[in-house]
């Protein structure tokens, strides 16, 4: 088992490193969203796709088990958006990403947002060829999210938490939940946000365009 695992990965791993090259190549910045179902991922991106919309180039790619509503609420937004199904998968993997540009066809220069089906678990292992992984904890979820799945914490560069404007109904230290994402990684950026009152959102749209800028500084460099 264990050689079959290594051997999976080994094979999504060559073909985010070909995403990659192909993202760096394009200049667009590409974000993996992920986080357990129920954490607000769409109505977090139906936002932020608002905010970041009229100044920059957008596109989405929407992994779920199945149907396609998340992308055609993503398409409402008047940003081209791609459903990928994964029918038993509980993951996206970097081939089905490889697949999916072509169809997708996002702009040079513009910030692909790849929502994953929502699992802590299975999306950590697979790279995408993605800049940076975002993990968005709800505040419904609980504090002890980060040491319950260290992997998914350890491997995202930003952590979103979400639903703030629910801490009054919730059970949720937010200090505790910051202290239990940096014991598993320590360099981890924690931002603060809710969809819904719209507290915290420019500081994580922030986050996107100062990401954006950095890579298309090495972008014109080439």
């Amino acid at each position: 088992m264990v050689s079959v695992e290594r051997d999976i990965l080994s094979r999504n791993d060559a073909f985010a490193a070909r995403n990659r090259a192909w993202f760096v190549e394009h200049g667009i910045l590409a974000l993996n969203l992920v986080s357990s179902p129920g954490s607000g991922k769409t109505t977090l991106l139906a936002r932020t796709i608002e905010a970041l919309k009229p100044e920059l180039p957008l596109a989405v790619l929407e992994g779920d088990q199945e149907t396609s509503l998340d992308a055609e609420r993503i398409r409402a937004t008047g940003v081209p958006a791609l459903q990928i199904n994964t029918g038993k998968g509980c993951h996206l993997d970097a081939h089905m990403i490889e697949h999916a540009l072509p169809r997708l066809r996002p702009a040079d220069a513009s910030v692909l947002f790849i929502e994953n089906v929502g699992n802590l678990v299975c999306p950590a292992a697979f790279d995408l060829g993605e800049a940076a992984k975002v993990a968005i904890l709800s505040v419904t979820e609980g504090d002890d999210k980060p040491l319950k799945y260290p992997d998914m914490f350890s491997a995202a560069q930003l952590v979103l938490i979400h639903k703030t404007d629910l801490l009054p109904y919730v059970d949720f230290d937010v200090a505790r939940c910051i202290e239990h994402a940096r014991r598993v990684n320590p360099g981890v950026q924690v931002l603060q946000l809710s969809s819904r009152s719209g507290d915290g959102l420019d500081a994580w749209c922030e986050w996107v365009r100062l990401a954006r800028r950095s890579r298309l500084l090495g972008w014109r460099a080439a």
